[in-house]
Parts: structure tokens; C-alpha cells; sequence
């Protein structure tokens, strides 16, 4: 399909951050943009604060969404297999490209989550970033009452359970596997980019953020893991077609 032939398309996501290349603090929002830009999809950018302002297109009230048209595709693996159907081929998505999409969007997720908001290091960096558009005495409350939150989801999730220690302890084992695997030259699996390349590249590139500088170093010092990043993030950072101003 000509991308003149392509229906408006309009990702719904949180606030720019500022920082070259990392267009957004979720994640998945920014897995969902190199996927466009990489596909050589023109889109434009719909952005809040809350993530909960974008609920009229998804009632749970997360992000992102990919507005295709009139068509609200939520969840970055939703929008991945969509641009897919608007650019096949450009992406492999393989079954075993989509396994490691699950170990990112997940185990990868759980570490990045805890840096952010259970790691009394990063906190501070954390609340400023994500709340600074609250009013003072709301920002006094709220943004603790969220952690609270997120920290027992993190239990829940076996991630945060033993403690911070036990955490980042299984946080550099993983690391070390993933620089073990990772590979020399070329991306992720052998061939075009993937869905694998993506999905790994947002939870690790998320983590070499102002917001959690101990868990970025520990990324960084990882050589080949540090190398295949720069690899993913020089193919996708850049759009092979002008992208559309939002409106």
C-alpha cells in the first residue's frame, strides 16, 4: 500500500520527554514509534500528561493507541501487527521474534518498572518527571499514593517480592544473558529487523534515561548488548517519510 493510499494514522501516547531518542517515557509508546518510523509510515502525535485522558479511544484508559482512521488499535502488540498489514514485510514477525516481544513487554518490564518507581534512588527523578504538571498540593499526595501502588503490583509480580537487592541481582544475571546472545553485527534474528529488535530496544532504551542512571549503566557496560542498541536505534530513529504535524 502507497502512503498516499494510507488512512490518517495518529498515535496516542504521554508527553515528549525532551531527550533525543527517547520520544517517550512509556516503553511501549516508543516501541510504537520506531515500528512506524521504520515501516516509512507517516503519522502524527497525540499527547497528554495522563495517559487516562486518551479513554475515549481505549476504556482501559492506557497507551498507546493507534488511531488508523476512525480505527482505535490499543496495545503496542496490536499496533505492531497493524502497521504490518499496512507495510508488509518491512518488520519480521516471526514466532520466535513475538516470544521475545513477550520476554520484553514482560520480565523486561517488570526491572524497568521497579527502577523507576521502587528504587529510592531513581524516585525522586521519577515524580518530577511524571507529575510535574499536578498542582503543588496534589503532587504532595498522589504521586506516593501511585507508587504505593505500583510497588505491590511489582510484588504481585515477583519482581520486587525479595527486595531491592534480590531484584537488581536478577536484573544483571539477565543482562548478562541477553549481551551473551545478543549479536554481533545485524539485528536481534538473523535478517530484517524485527518485532524482537522493537519490543527489546524499548525496554532497554527506557532504561538509559536521566530517570534511572544505575540501571542505564548497567546496560551500557554490557558491550554487545550496548552495540546491537545503537544498531536498532540508528534504523529506526530517523522516518523514511516526513511525518504529519499533529493537529
Amino acid at each position: 500500500m502507497s502512503t498516499n493510499a494510507l488512512p490518517p494514522l495518529t498515535l496516542l501516547e504521554l508527553a515528549d520527554t525532551g531527550l533525543p531518542g527517547i520520544e517517550s517515557y512509556s516503553p511501549f509508546c516508543l516501541k510504537a514509534h520506531r515500528a512506524l518510523k521504520y515501516a516509512g509510515l507517516p503519522y502524527a502525535r497525540g499527547c497528554a500528561d495522563n495517559p487516562a485522558s486518551h479513554r475515549a479511544h481505549n476504556p482501559t484508559g492506557q497507551v498507546p493507541v493507534l488511531l488508523v482512521g476512525k480505527e482505535a488499535v490499543p496495545d503496542s502488540t496490536a499496533i505492531l501487527a497493524r502497521i504490518q498489514q499496512l507495510a508488509p514485510g518491512r518488520i519480521d514477525a516471526s514466532p520466535e521474534a513475538l516470544l521475545w516481544e513477550e520476554l520484553a513487554d514482560t520480565s523486561l518490564n517488570g526491572f524497568l518498572v521497579a527502577a523507576r518507581w521502587a528504587d529510592d534512588r531513581n524516585w525522586p527523578r521519577t515524580r518530577a518527571a511524571f507529575f510535574h504538571f499536578m498542582p503543588a498540593p496534589v503532587r504532595a499526595v498522589v504521586p506516593t499514593l501511585i507508587r504505593r501502588k505500583q510497588v505491590e503490583r511489582l510484588v504481585g509480580r515477583d519482581v520486587w517480592r525479595a527486595g531491592a537487592e534480590a531484584c537488581w541481582r536478577r536484573f544483571g544475571a539477565l543482562l548478562d544473558q541477553l549481551d551473551a546472545r545478543a549479536p554481533e553485527q545485524g539485528f536481534w534474528l538473523s535478517g530484517a529487523l524485527s518485532v524482537a529488535d522493537l519490543a527489546l530496544f524499548a525496554q532497554l532504551q527506557s532504561l538509559r534515561t536521566p530517570l534511572t542512571p544505575w540501571q542505564g549503566a548497567e546496560v551500557e557496560r554490557r558491550g554487545r548488548l550496548s552495540a546491537w542498541l545503537g544498531r536498532v536505534d540508528a534504523a529506526t530513529r530517523t522516518a523514511s517519510v516526513p511525518l504529519r504535524a499533529a493537529s
